[in-house]
């Protein structure tokens, strides 16, 4: 009675368990008759922390250097630059029709000549003989050159120093003033001491009876201011035709004093 009772209770246990273990176990899948493509095999790589550093300070480095040749292309850019233009003002101040090779080199000799005689002078004079000749010769081999670095000269002083190109500015209408005087009292003395020799010279002629004026090859002096209106007087035309006025005693003389030399 006990065993017919406890056989289908086995029974149902063991179907429960096939049951569950049927239930388990994944579906076996259904093989291919075509071979299967390879797998593709992706690998990550994940950098380290000190790869990470590094390609840090790479860049930082990187953009340094790129920073620094951007800066030396640009020196060097303004550079060239300032060539082209130092250049273009100088071929500007070069007077065309003047040749620098043999003039630099006779500036050079008279300035290095001043420095000679100089040499055993005082200091005011080893300092101012050189200038002088370097000025005077530079003006006599170069003076279109100079009169163009002079005024460029002059630009770049009103330009940056307005006060110092006034001053000197009159500082020159000055000296020239002085220098116009100091020429006209010249002109004015020797005009003065040709008037009193012409005097001195006929009055001898006129006591001893010699030529000496012609024999001096002088003739008769006059001033410089009479010798200009006389010749103004002379060239002012009349009608269609010059008409030029020399009295006879003049003709004469200079007949005399063509004869004597």
């Amino acid at each position: 009675m006990v065993w017919s009772r406890a056989l289908p209770r086995a029974g149902f246990a063991v179907s429960a368990a096939v049951v569950a273990g049927n239930i388990a176990e994944p579906p076996q899948r259904k093989l291919s008759i075509y071979p299967e493509p390879e797998r593709e095999i992706v690998v990550l790589d994940s950098p380290s922390v000190l790869e990470t550093q590094i390609g840090v300070a790479r860049r930082a480095v990187t953009g340094v250097a790129h920073d620094v040749h951007a800066q030396v292309h640009g020196v060097v850019s303004k550079w060239i630059d300032i060539e082209h233009a130092v250049e273009h003002r100088v071929k500007s101040l070069l007077a065309p029709d003047e040749s620098l090779t043999p003039a630099v080199l006779y500036v050079g000799v008279a300035s290095l000549s001043g420095s000679i005689l100089s040499r055993n002078r005082s200091i005011f004079t080893r300092a101012l003989l050189p200038t002088a000749f370097f000025y005077l010769s530079v003006n006599h081999f170069l003076p279109k050159t100079t009169k163009n670095v002079s005024a460029y000269a002059g630009s770049l002083e009103e330009k940056h120093f307005p006060v110092l190109a006034q001053k000197h500015a009159v500082a020159i209408a000055h000296t020239r003033m002085t220098w116009e005087r100091l020429r006209e009292a010249g002109i004015t003395g020797r005009d003065k001491f040709q008037v009193g020799l012409g005097s001195a010279l006929r009055k001898v002629q006129d006591v001893t009876g010699l030529k000496v004026q012609e024999a001096l090859g002088r003739g008769i002096i006059t001033s410089s201011k009479e010798v200009v209106e006389k010749a103004k007087e002379a060239s002012q035309p009349v009608g269609d035709a010059t008409v030029e006025t020399a009295p006879p005693g003049e003709k004469a003389l200079e007949e005399e004093t063509k004869r004597l030399v």
